[in-house]
């Protein structure tokens, strides 16, 4: 299949690799010149334009920073540029009103399109093993499932237009919760005399358990290898946790729904932003217990 993977960042780049690794032909295009290059070495055509990139592509596949860049790619380098009958899927974690819309006006002018963002990292999208949450039509759906199974290892069907990223942020302040929760509990166990690793093995095989404690442990040295154990480089950047949470913090005031636990770790981790942490990742948070 011939694809459009417009944004190539640290997620986007090992995403379009693997769609070449799965035999498909892909048409790239970043605003970073250095991100061209990378797509080349994986086997990717590259594009000066978005709308070159969309000629006569069957796909158009987005990963982008926020919705303003995904609604203003869309209407203007998309639609009327990607052939009549394409399919596309946004892979950018955004608002879910801006997702609606742009289904919307993708839907009136011919296109099946979904909104697709996934969850695993940035080890993830090199490995292909990433998990795809996706809101959209069946029948979208069903065009988008063989070309993001080539990328991920679970792709679920969330629900109709948006419902991929609702699912996204909500799982995500989930995810900040518990490691907020597993940071406290750590620290509170060391200070109180108990070995983290025995802590970690205990917890790790009791009610305490969560994916935080046994497949992120956020203390170096303790249970699994984690970007603890790398000076908390890579993995979940702190300022994408952040902008997640305010997605989340957002939609709750919208919807009116109550998230005292999810508002306090947003209030938490702009803290954490705010005290330069820009580049470490998201369980560094455990740093602010020291």
């Amino acid at each position: 299949m011939k694809i459009a993977f417009i944004g190539l960042g640290n997620m986007g780049g090992g995403m379009a690799a693997n769609l070449v690794k799965a035999g498909h032909e892909v048409r790239a295009f970043d605003l970073a010149q250095p991100a061209l290059a990378a797509a080349r070495d994986a086997g990717c055509s590259t594009f000066d334009s978005a709308k070159e990139a969309c000629e006569g592509v069957e796909a158009v596949v987005s990963m982008l920073p926020n919705g303003a860049i995904v609604k203003g790619l869309f209407e203007n380098e998309v639609f009327g540029h990607a052939p009549a009958g394409a399919v596309l899927l946004d892979c950018s974690t955004i608002d879910v009103a801006t997702a609606k819309s742009v289904i919307e006006t993708a839907t009136s002018q011919g296109y099946d399109m979904v909104d697709a963002p996934v969850s695993g990292g940035i080890a993830a999208a090199n490995g292909g093993t990433l998990t795809f949450m996706v809101g959209g039509t069946d029948e979208a759906f069903a065009r988008a499932e063989p070309i993001l199974q080539a990328m991920g290892k679970a792709v679920i069907h969330a629900g109709d237009a948006g419902a991929g990223q609702t699912a996204k942020i909500c799982n995500n302040m989930l995810l900040a919760i518990t490691m907020i929760g597993t940071a406290e509990a750590m620290k509170m166990a060391e200070k109180l005399g108990l070995d983290p690793q025995k802590f970690y093995e205990i917890s790790s095989q009791s009610s305490g358990y969560n994916w935080s404690l046994n497949a992120y442990t956020p203390l170096p040295g303790v249970g699994v290898e984690s970007p603890a154990d790398n000076g908390y480089a890579g993995g979940f950047a702190t300022p994408l946790m952040v902008k997640d949470l305010r997605l989340a913090m957002e939609a709750a005031q919208t919807s009116d729904a109550a998230v005292p636990l999810g508002a306090r770790a947003a209030a938490l981790y702009e803290d954490f932003l705010g005290a330069g942490n820009e580049g470490l990742d998201f369980s560094a948070i455990i740093k602010t217990y020291d």
